[in-house]
């Protein structure tokens, strides 16, 4: 039962996780290199609903599983993680943030801070390509040297006070590693980091394939996707309580 409800608490430590919107120097002219990086604004916005398909791995617990990730525009989310042999499913509909708990068995509501987190999680690609219509602001904090290697460094601010540090690649305008606060396995709020690699092409779009979790300087977890489709006609139902 602790492992289940662990489950659940690291699921929702990756919510906050999800690669964000972004905007440098010249707020315009590096946002439109982002997103001709990955795929140009027509193809994205072609884009109604992405399904990923992958593996978790809780590196320290050593325990792994199945995550698959249901996201549709401008604003549903779904998680449906398998460990275990525990299933627990987590959504957002475009109002309603719900889970199912483990320990009861029941289909609940998240808490208030939960659903933050998911909510932010669940904005899609019209947040990318129209940041100011969800109140998304952006400042550039510099450079910064890892591995050798030097980072656009940029703030990101949603429209409720929240923040996250972004390290852009700037040869590939694509995300590198994000920072920011999310919830740990005891659902406190946490400093965390996630490594964005293994960078690969799908129908035309740049995709992650490969996302490492560091807390406290230490490797936490790993979701690795081999499956990424666009477009699989996910009806709103899907996302409902």
């Amino acid at each position: 039962m602790k492992k289940t409800l662990s489950l659940c608490l690291l699921c929702f430590f990756l919510l906050s996780l999800v690669s964000f919107p972004i905007m440098a120097q010249d707020a315009s002219d590096i946002l439109k290199k982002m997103i001709e990086a990955m795929g140009g604004r027509n193809l994205i916005e072609s884009i109604k609903d992405t399904t990923l398909l992958g593996s978790l791995e809780i590196i320290q617990v050593g325990m792994t599983g199945t995550l698959t990730m249901y996201q549709k525009e401008p604003n549903k989310m779904r998680w449906d993680a398998e460990m275990m042999g525990t299933m627990v499913t987590m959504a957002f509909d475009g109002e309603t943030a719900w889970w199912t708990n483990p320990q009861t068995g029941n289909t609940e509501e998240m808490s208030e801070q939960q659903a933050e987190y998911f909510k932010r999680g669940a904005m899609g690609n019209d947040s990318l390509l129209n940041p100011a219509k969800y109140g998304i602001s952006y400042a550039y904090k510099g450079k910064e040297k890892i591995n050798e290697k030097e980072y656009f460094v940029l703030e990101q601010t949603y429209s409720d006070g929240f923040k996250a540090t972004l390290y852009i690649d700037p040869e590939t305008y694509l995300t590198y590693k994000s920072k920011s606060k999310t919830l740990d396995q005891s659902g406190t709020e946490v400093e965390s980091e996630s490594i964005s690699s293994d960078y690969k092409k799908v129908d035309g779009v740049m995709v992650a394939h490969s996302i490492t979790i560091f807390q406290a300087g230490q490797e936490f977890m790993k979701m690795t996707f081999t499956s990424v489709k666009f477009n699989a006609g996910l009806e709103d139902s899907f996302f409902k309580k």
